[in-house]
């Protein structure tokens, strides 16, 4: 951590000296001095990385040199937002209201001589006779070392019988709802025994819904119904705006005529349970609750006249069952190792938790005898004989970590417990936060993302979602893991939790040494009571609700958090924009909500901001801002249309445009009136583009062009959304003539998403010829017309198909129209009378999921499963792997399926 938190302040110090020379003029020779005295101290923890769990005079320098880095970035930050000050005063603000600018500008000249001094002795003091040990490169993988991350694991050694011991529970028993309960310790098994059982193909044919939800120990009962709601399809915008209880009885209407699973997840009191249980009717159809829970009491109170399932410890045969399948999945383990990986796996005592981060651990390092005893012996003084200890387990993984990714692991405790993670916004902060470190021409989100697929890897992170391209779509923690988060960023003065008034620092100063502070609950409360964080890197609010700030409160972070970096304030609702945001000239990340109509053109000033995430509930947000002169914006997404306005057209210098923004990577959602060649042709690097509004204004032939013709200029452009909004007129009201020819869409364009374009299937063959599209999703009303045969020789490389409401009755396709679908959805299709039994066909083809489809289309699915595992049978290939998803599942056809088998 002390590496990273020095280079940090070394790259910030380089950017300074290099692009704002100007906002530290009269201390650049200071400042310049520092960087030079820090440099030496980077050095020092280089060399002394290995000694420093075996010293603690080592650690205590490391300590020390962590304060005095802490204490210099302070400084400096300071330095810059007080001459950014004086800088933006107006001439009538100095003369009227002046202030001693010389008497700050020599106290920062003497604190920062103050901060040269205590580096160079605690450098003078450092730990005589240290060597130079040779230290490998970062163990980051290289993009083509990239490997699809495995999602939670269902067939986990020894879950077998527990398995089948709780299928049979679900599925055999009384009519009436039963709630069974699986009981144990953290970091036991509970959530993936449940995944396994979930995911069973006798779960999913006995149960015409299932729906996951996760209860932590902080929840909010509506934000349960509607997480169970829009696991089984059915959450829509308006269900956002109703009560608990409305969201409650809509919940039970659905289930109350179906058979239904419902897995709760993480149950921590009686009270949670109590909370919801009204929205799961008891309608004598087999119906079953799931629950996981450390908390013995509350699966009695659940079910009182059944046991709850006690997961058990794993044996010690099965403990090394699962170590040995995770540090040799494809080979023997060498004998040389045998006797030490038994010893580390009964050590764990049977904690499967400890025993899979443990083996990412031995994963990381050659397998060796002397590196398997050094963790068989940290095992044995951490674990000992109480599983308990297990924190100090995990710890062992932490200490192990590549000093690039400590930061990025300890940074998961800012997330409230069981928080399911959007890995799109989690890069973005981590980038924002300086984890992330430059490395030749790749970009940082990149790199980031490597680092969160090497966390995966060593089982420190687990993959909840996966995007149709097998990247990460979202991730967790385990609760274990979290708490060593937390632990471990007090213990280094990284984060501090609220949680709400019981806390004992709620409503009063923030410490000085916590850099971020994350605010979990009663969020209104804590900015009432104005607190103050002078030092304060981030903050970041991750309230329950949404909340509207009161008027008086809209200034609070600009005038108690004046060097924040990272402000992420989406739980509130603010009723205009702080235009007091602008104070904020370190802000990188920013993220707020509100009745927003307007974004201000001070943000301008923001020189350091990189990613700005705007939601508003009004349709339209004018762009004051001139983004343009942001020289490190990187991600724009606001959730309205948004009105771009292009630099000066006459800006050319030298035969070079000075506008060109190479760093900005997104834009999502603009107006077509604002896709003109003055915007998209200073945004090269673009990769993701939303586009919302009347899109025949893109169509639209001006001079013998269109506007959709600079799309094909954007050669990096891999992600499109083209959302045809013609509010207040119906889409049938501006309709697009047709698509334009192949050639003008962006050449690298790998995801496609279309929305009330009301097309004619025929310009299918233009999207069909695409190069590269991988993803293709055609929303409600993308297309119209009762009749779709593809054309011979398209969708080369297509992988997903979705398609959305339309009045499409037959499809004609056989399996090399689509040779590489892997995955098919259709939703609300309700014409459709079949689906192509030649899909059955595509070998790719993996997983098939319907939304309310008529019984034709749903019965020719089972015929497409059936075929396909005869197929798979002739060709001797075992079982299908094959999925298909039926919602709402019909009973008829459901005790009528039998799959064929090959004599």
């Amino acid at each position: 951590m002390a590496d990273a938190v020095v280079e940090f302040l070394l790259t910030n110090l380089k950017e300074l000296l290099l692009y704002h020379a100007d906002l530290i003029f009269n201390v650049k020779e200071q400042v310049e001095s520092l960087h030079r005295e820090l440099n030496l101290m980077k050095a020092f923890l280089k060399d002394s990385r290995e000694k420093r769990d075996e010293s603690e005079y080592v650690r205590e320098i490391v300590r020390q040199i962590i304060d005095v880095t802490y204490e210099a970035e302070d400084i400096i930050d300071k330095v810059v937002v007080d001459a950014a000050t004086q800088k933006s005063r107006s001439t009538l603000k100095k003369i009227f209201k002046p202030f001693n600018h010389a008497s700050v500008l020599s106290r920062n000249a003497r604190e920062i001589e103050s901060i040269k001094v205590k580096v160079k002795e605690i450098y003078d003091k450092k730990m005589f006779g240290i060597v130079s040990l040779p230290v490998g490169m970062p163990s980051r993988r290289r993009a083509q070392e990239k490997r699809q991350p495995n999602v939670e694991e269902h067939n986990v050694v020894g879950f077998d019988k527990e398995a089948n011991a709780i299928i049979d529970r679900l599925t055999r028993g009384p009519d009436f709802l039963e709630v069974i309960s699986i009981v144990g310790m953290g970091g036991l098994g509970k959530t993936t025994l449940a995944k396994k059982v979930y995911v069973d193909r006798r779960i999913e044919f006995h149960f015409y819904l299932r729906a996951w939800t996760y209860i932590s120990q902080e929840y909010s009962r509506r934000e349960v119904f509607l997480s169970i709601l829009e696991s089984l399809g059915l959450v829509t915008d308006q269900m956002f705006k109703m009560s608990d209880e409305w969201l409650s009885e809509e919940l039970c209407k659905h289930l109350r005529y179906n058979r239904y699973l419902i897995v709760i997840d993480d149950v921590w009191t009686v009270e949670a349970w109590d909370d919801i249980r009204m929205a799961f009717p008891n309608t004598n159809l087999k119906s079953r609750i799931l629950l996981t829970t450390r908390n013995r009491d509350v699966a009695l109170n659940a079910n009182s006249s059944d046991p709850p399932h006690d997961l058990r410890f794993l044996t010690e045969h099965e403990s090394w069952e699962l170590l040995r399948g995770k540090t040799f999945p494809k080979t023997s383990c060498p004998s040389e190792l045998v006797d030490l990986g038994k010893q580390i796996a009964r050590k764990c005592s049977g904690l499967p938790l400890a025993i899979v981060v443990v083996s990412g651990l031995l994963l990381k390092k050659e397998k060796t005898r002397d590196w398997w005893k050094r963790v068989a012996d940290d095992v044995s003084l951490y674990v000992a004989k109480d599983p308990k200890q297990c924190m100090d387990v995990l710890a062992l993984s932490y200490k192990h970590l590549p000093d690039h990714l400590k930061a990025c692991f300890i940074y998961f405790g800012v997330f409230p417990e069981d928080f399911e993670i959007p890995v799109w916004k989690l890069l973005r902060l981590w980038v924002a936060e300086g984890f992330v470190q430059e490395s030749g021409q790749e970009c940082l989100e990149d790199i980031a993302e490597e680092y969160l697929e090497d966390l995966v890897d060593r089982n420190l992170v687990l993959v909840v979602k996966k995007r149709a391209n097998g990247r990460i779509k979202t991730c967790r923690i385990h609760d274990m893991l979290r708490d060593l988060c937390i632990k471990e960023g007090s213990r280094e003065k990284f984060l501090q939790i609220i949680k709400g008034p019981q806390n004992p620092s709620f409503g009063s100063s923030i410490p000085n040494y916590h850099r971020r502070l994350c605010v979990h609950s009663n969020i209104l409360d804590f900015i009432s009571s104005r607190p103050s964080g002078p030092n304060v890197r981030s903050f970041l609010s991750f309230g329950l609700d949404e909340k509207d700030v009161p008027r008086e409160h809209t200034t609070f972070i600009p005038e108690e958090f004046r060097l924040v970096r990272v402000l992420d304030l989406r739980s509130l609702s603010f009723p205009r924009f702080p235009n007091e945001i602008e104070q904020l000239v370190h802000l990188r990340f920013i993220a707020l909500f509100g009745k927003f109509k307007i974004l201000p053109a001070s943000i301008s000033n923001l020189w350091n901001l990189q990613t700005i995430i705007i939601g508003t509930i009004s349709r339209d947000l004018k762009i004051l801002a001139d983004i343009w002169k942001m020289l490190q914006l990187r991600h724009f997404y606001t959730s309205s249309i948004s009105f771009l306005q292009g630099p000066p057209a006459q800006t050319r210098k030298d035969n070079e445009d000075p506008f060109v923004r190479r760093n900005i990577l997104t834009i999502s959602t603009i107006s077509p009136d604002s896709c003109t060649e003055n915007i998209l042709a200073r945004t090269p690097s673009l990769r993701k583009l939303g586009i919302r509004g009347k899109l025949v204004v893109l169509m639209e032939k001006k001079g013998g062009s269109t506007m959709f013709d600079n799309l094909a200029k954007l050669d990096r452009l891999e992600t499109l959304k083209l959302l045809n909004d013609t509010f207040p007129l119906d889409p049938s009201q501006c309709i697009i003539p047709g698509l334009p020819q192949s050639y003008k869409f962006p050449p690298n364009l790998k995801k496609l998403t279309l929305s009330d374009t009301l097309l004619e299937w025929e310009h299918m063959s233009t999207l069909g010829v695409l190069p590269n599209l991988e993803i293709l999703k055609l929303k409600d009303y993308a297309f119209k017309g009762r009749h779709w045969e593809p054309l011979d020789g398209g969708f080369r490389l297509l992988r997903v198909l979705q398609l959305g409401r339309t009045d499409l009755v037959q499809w004609d396709a056989v399996g090399h129209h689509f040779p590489r679908l892997q995955s098919l959805v259709l939703t609300h299709c309700l014409n459709l009378e079949a689906i192509p039994f030649g899909l059955a066909e595509v070998s790719a083809l993996q997983n098939m999921e319907l939304h309310w489809l008529k019984p034709s289309a749903t019965d020719s699915a089972r015929t497409i499963q059936r075929q396909k595992l005869l197929i798979q049978q002739e060709q001797g290939l075992g079982n299908s792997k094959f999925k298909l998803l039926i919602y709402p599942p019909d009973l008829e056809s459901d005790n009528k399926l039998s799959l064929p088998v090959v004599a």
